[in-house]
């Protein structure tokens, strides 16, 4: 089974799982941490979610931002068997990742996931013919 660890800067992350919540229903095999918000460290709550990841889990964890302070921490748990870590988290990718079958994901499939959420970002524009519906009601 996968299990996931998202940590972000602030209250990204329960935002996150409530979106999960709403769009999947209750994931249980998502785990997240707002960072930064009270006393409480990463650190401390990485290692006890590891230590509920069985040895045949897939455990990715997920940060908001490359390079980040909460990157860099996750970075180092990387040494743990069947980890992956993945910088950048967007609701798109969470959604793929969640949703996706219970194979493990290689590091490949875990990069064309990473490559679809990078496609489901664009900017939207209103296009002419829309702005003339508009201005003709």
């Amino acid at each position: 089974m996968r299990q996931f660890f998202i940590s972000t800067h602030g209250t990204m992350a329960s935002g996150i799982k409530e979106a999960i919540r709403i769009l999947l229903g209750n994931a249980k095999n998502v785990t997240v941490f707002d960072a930064y918000i009270n006393q409480d460290r990463v650190e401390d709550h990485v290692e006890a979610w590891l230590q509920k990841v069985s040895e045949g889990d897939q455990a990715i964890m997920l940060s908001d931002l490359y390079g980040g302070s909460v990157n860099q921490i996750l970075y180092r748990y990387l040494e743990h068997e069947n980890t992956m870590l993945v910088a950048g988290v967007s609701l798109a990718l969470v959604l793929e990742l969640v949703s996706a079958s219970e194979q493990p994901l290689t590091s490949e499939d875990l990069d064309q996931l990473i490559e679809q959420s990078r496609n489901a970002m664009v900017q939207c524009r209103l296009e002419k013919d829309e702005v003339q519906q508009e201005e003709f009601f």
